[in-house]
């Protein structure tokens, strides 16, 4: 199916192996949505209009609004942070890591760690340590109490139910999908197992072209609601659907490719074996005990699922105290929420060699396990990674969270990780070299 609408192409869910020279583009500066404008006025002016229906939302610079604003341009289903009351992430501000310098992947001058968030697009980011606030800077469009999109850091909540699920018996990670969800029985993912598609191991005839005007990617993000729909359009009517339309191709269990349709499947096998809605579940499971200061959201498909792929909505510090909780073991908030098994499991990693020939340059000798990202380096950091700059970065050793949003204008992390892993290292050193 082709269709000339531009959004559809630019959906991209995931951090991709290689990418063309970047275009050149106004820096986070020159595109700050404030100093632009955007939906400023009442009404706003007709050239300063951010909409979905046509696709202007996810159009950049208009996508530096629209990211602390999705809420106001797709349908989301809430998620209940409880009644409870919140966990405080006390202050200790550090002076001098705006200073920190590294060198950037591939070389070139250091850079500092006040550059790096500018060269990123950074719209917000906060850093724990020993889980205390030691650094935290909100820009643009967002704010501390204001929602983000989150994009696939979305998976890592949900692998992370997932694995719980299977911990608890409820699911069984050797078992064909087909056993849990019938209606695959005749797709790719019929006879790929729990654990395959918690890997994305599952060999599948599904590429994520990014740029394209047709292929699969564009039928999903059109299925799944996430790019507008053309007059006339005819294909699947939800993400379910579409996702019974996969056909296989290759062996299961090979080999790592990056596919979000997995992560999909994960949301319905939830659903299914829970009897739950997988919002709901995570809502039950982690967001009501982890202290939340707010409810978190989730994008809705036109069939009513939540869109687990990259769907979720929340507070930048919120999105902190999540990976702090997985940093202490899933314990946290005065309560273990998340199996300290679990938490093990996922911080050992996946298959290193089948990672290698997904062929990301700036992630030799990581791996993919439940929908997290290990990169097996010397402090055993792990992390998950959405597209534009979304990323949960956790150091054991260092005993640091990172959690950060951005708008920057390339979608793949290829794109970020040059100035952003090594600036995350160098600070983890930095704490290490100089706790309190």
């Amino acid at each position: 199916m082709k269709t000339c609408w531009k959004s559809a192409a630019l959906l991209a869910l995931c951090v991709f192996p290689a990418l063309p020279q970047a275009p050149a583009f106004p820096d986070a500066r020159a595109s700050d949505p404030n100093l632009l404008g955007w939906m400023a006025g009442f009404p706003p002016a007709p050239e300063k209009l951010i909409r979905h229906g046509d696709g202007s939302f996810f159009q950049f610079p208009q996508f530096r609004w629209s990211f602390s604003h999705w809420r106001e341009l797709m349908p989301t289903a809430n998620i209940a942070r409880g009644s409870g009351p919140v966990a405080r992430l006390p202050k200790s501000v550090r002076v001098g890591i705006d200073a920190i310098e590294f060198l950037p992947i591939g070389g070139g001058k250091p850079m500092t760690w006040a550059q790096s968030l500018d060269a990123n697009y950074t719209d917000g980011i906060v850093v724990l340590h020993r889980g205390r606030i030691v650094y935290e800077t909100y820009r643009g469009a967002l704010a501390e109490d204001r929602h983000h999109i989150a994009f696939s850091v979305t998976k890592s909540f949900i692998g992370t139910l997932a694995a719980m699920l299977i911990h608890e018996g409820k699911l069984d990670a050797t078992a064909p999908v087909s056993r849990y969800l019938p209606e695959l029985k005749d797709s790719g993912f019929g006879d790929a197992t729990v654990a395959q598609v918690l890997d994305m191991t599952s060999a599948l005839r599904f590429t994520e072209t990014y740029g394209s005007t047709s292929g699969d990617f564009v039928e999903y993000a059109l299925a799944s609601g996430f790019s507008p729909r053309p007059p006339g359009y005819r294909g699947p009517a939800h993400t379910y659907a579409y996702l019974a339309t996969v056909p296989q191709q290759g062996e299961h269990g090979k080999a790592f490719t990056y596919r979000s349709i997995n992560t999909d499947v994960l949301g319905w096998l939830i659903a299914r074996v829970t009897h739950r809605p997988a919002h709901h579940v995570l809502s039950e499971r982690i967001w009501s005990r982890i202290g939340a200061e707010d409810d978190a959201a989730i994008a809705l498909d036109p069939g009513g699922a939540p869109f687990v792929a990259g769907g979720l909505n929340l507070r930048l510090r919120d999105l902190a105290r999540f990976g702090e909780m997985i940093r202490l073991g899933g314990r946290f908030n005065g309560r273990q929420i998340v199996p300290a098994a679990v938490i093990d499991d996922i911080r050992r990693g996946g298959s290193k060699e089948a990672f290698i020939p997904a062929g990301y340059k700036t992630l030799p000798g990581w791996s993919y396990h439940n929908q997290w990202w290990i990169s097996h380096n010397e402090h055993g950091a792990f992390m998950g990674r959405g597209i534009h700059g979304q990323a949960l970065y956790i150091d054991p050793k260092a005993e640091m969270v990172i959690a950060r949003f951005a708008s920057h204008p390339m979608a793949g992390n290829v794109n970020l990780d040059p100035a952003s892993l090594p600036a995350y290292h160098a600070l983890a050193k930095h704490l290490i070299a100089k706790p309190r």
